[in-house]
């Protein structure tokens, strides 16, 4: 099983940053393929960013011109730059890897990902 961890949520003011990471020891199995998505109180679950191992992104729109997901995550530490925020973003946010087999790269919807972390909190505040 494939374990992945995120960290860096915080606490920050609205136009503020945070950087979050999600560490795995197991990034082969991985192939550089990951995703990030976010859940606030009472919302579903939603897909924010992904990335394939040759470096494709595919953005949810509201974030894709204020978050930054990392590329090149096969031997590193992946990570979400988070710019701009806003309070809409209060979320707890999640990694997740191992795309399943007929769903397609870049996918933001959950039941793609077999792997997932156990999340990291955002608030923004004003």
């Amino acid at each position: 099983q494939v374990q992945l961890v995120e960290s860096g949520g915080g606490s920050v003011q609205a136009g503020g940053s945070l950087r979050l990471s999600c560490a795995s020891s197991q990034y082969s199995v991985n192939s550089g393929r990951l995703a990030w998505f976010r859940q606030a109180p009472g919302k579903e679950r939603e897909g924010v960013a992904a990335v394939t191992g040759d470096g494709r992104t595919n953005y949810q729109s509201s974030v894709e011109d204020r978050f930054t997901i990392s590329k090149d995550n096969t031997n590193n530490n992946p990570y979400l730059q988070m710019d701009r925020l806003k309070l809409e973003d209060t979320a707890m946010y999640y990694c997740a890897a191992g795309l399943r087999y007929g769903w397609l790269p870049l996918s933001l919807q959950p039941a793609a990902y077999v792997y997932w972390g156990q999340g990291t909190q955002v608030t923004v505040s004003s």
